[in-house]
């Protein structure tokens, strides 16, 4: 055999031999050791600083505005003067109301009790009268006709004494009249209040759109008041990441002008429905801490911790393979590559729990280097793992 066939025929012996050996050996796939570590779960979600509460102020009367103290930007204080509208009708109503209940209790009410001692008076004597001329008709003395008149005279003062002792009624402390002049002169006082729009909280003024001289009626809105007190952050949570949330779950932001400053707050309310048009649902933070540096509209970073485990079997989900509603993972066993359905626990952004399925200690393969259930594989443990 000629020296250079040899050599080949030796190099394709050494080759195959490598190649058997290989085989056997197993292809090096990277592999992981289960192992019990904590574990936190988050959901992260984009969010936007926003109020609590907005009041939109209005006037209850229609009026012309006299004088306009606040503008956009003012801070102001809960009761402070934002506005005062003419007052001068209102007033007069008001001095009219009052004047009238002054006049029922030193005007009216004395001269009902006149009216009503005259009229006892005058029924007295008519009575007398009725009776002497029904004597004298009954002799003979006197027509008819004189005692029929004088009965009938008689009916009518007891009708005016009657009507006397209502109004004397109506009129006294208490009565019918005073009730309605009470309320008539309540009316105008509050009318008069009405007339001077005050802030219902302390707040800071975002939007006003009122000035001296302008025509106000109800239905407009003048002033639009922020609570200063009242900041929160509300996230635009995609659906598929709302099951593990729930009020009261503390929270860790971040907005994306202070990178350096983390905040604390704590879940408020989940909105009970999605967004149809977006597929999320809003989650309310409440800040757990004062963060006078937010803005209204201000971008935020927002992490919810929603579950939290000292120990479990975490595996990076690299690990997991997904096939149709079944998770699996491939275990290292006797030097093949074993598929194993497992249930999944708690997650992370790169962790994840798998309840059943794995112990501790066993040696999972990365699914990216397994062609086949079965294989033969040389597991590469990483960083000492």
């Amino acid at each position: 055999m000629p020296r250079t066939l040899f050599i080949a025929f030796l190099l394709a012996l050494l080759a195959g031999a490598f190649i058997t050996y290989r085989v056997n050996q197993g292809a090096a796939v990277q592999a992981y050791t289960v192992q019990q570590l904590p574990l936190e779960q988050w959901v992260v979600a984009s969010g936007q600083v926003r109020y609590q509460a907005i009041a939109r102020i209005g006037t209850e009367l229609t009026g012309r505005v006299a004088q306009r103290h606040a503008h956009e930007g003012d801070v102001v204080t809960a009761g402070q003067p934002l506005l005062v509208l003419h007052q001068e009708e209102l007033q007069a109503q008001y001095e009219q109301a009052k004047t009238a209940l002054q006049q029922l209790a030193n005007l009216r009410y004395p001269q009902a009790l006149e009216t009503l001692a005259e009229a006892k008076l005058v029924l007295a004597q008519t009575e007398r009268e009725a009776a002497r001329r029904a004597e004298l008709a009954a002799r003979g003395v006197l027509p008819k006709e004189q005692s029929e008149q004088a009965q009938r005279q008689l009916t009518s003062h007891r009708s005016a004494l009657q009507q006397a002792q209502l109004q004397v009624q109506a009129l006294a402390a208490g009565g019918d009249e005073e009730q309605l002049l009470q309320q008539r002169l309540q009316t105008a006082k509050a009318n008069l209040g009405k007339t001077e729009i005050r802030a219902p909280f302390a707040g800071r003024i975002q939007t006003r759109h009122v000035e001296a001289g302008d025509l106000v009626q109800p239905g407009k809105v003048l002033f639009e008041l922020a609570r200063t007190d009242g900041l929160e952050v509300v996230a635009a949570v995609d659906e598929k990441y709302m099951a593990p949330l729930a009020e009261g779950q503390p929270v860790t932001m971040v907005a994306d002008a202070w990178p350096q400053k983390n905040i604390a707050g704590i879940v408020s309310f989940i909105a009970p429905t999605v967004d149809d048009s977006s597929g999320t649902v809003d989650v309310h933070v409440k800040l757990a801490e004062e963060a006078n540096f937010l803005r209204l509209g201000m971008t935020v970073s927002v992490n919810v911790l929603t579950a939290t485990k000292d120990a479990a079997l975490v595996v990076p989900k690299d690990f997991l393979r997904q096939q149709g509603s079944q998770a699996l993972v491939y275990k290292a066993i006797d030097g093949k590559a074993q598929p194993v359905v497992v249930e999944q626990g708690l997650s992370s952004a790169t962790q994840v729990e798998l309840a059943t399925g794995v112990a501790q200690g066993d040696v999972l393969l990365l699914p990216s280097g397994i062609s086949a259930a079965g294989q033969k594989i040389k597991p590469v443990l990483e960083g000492g793992n």
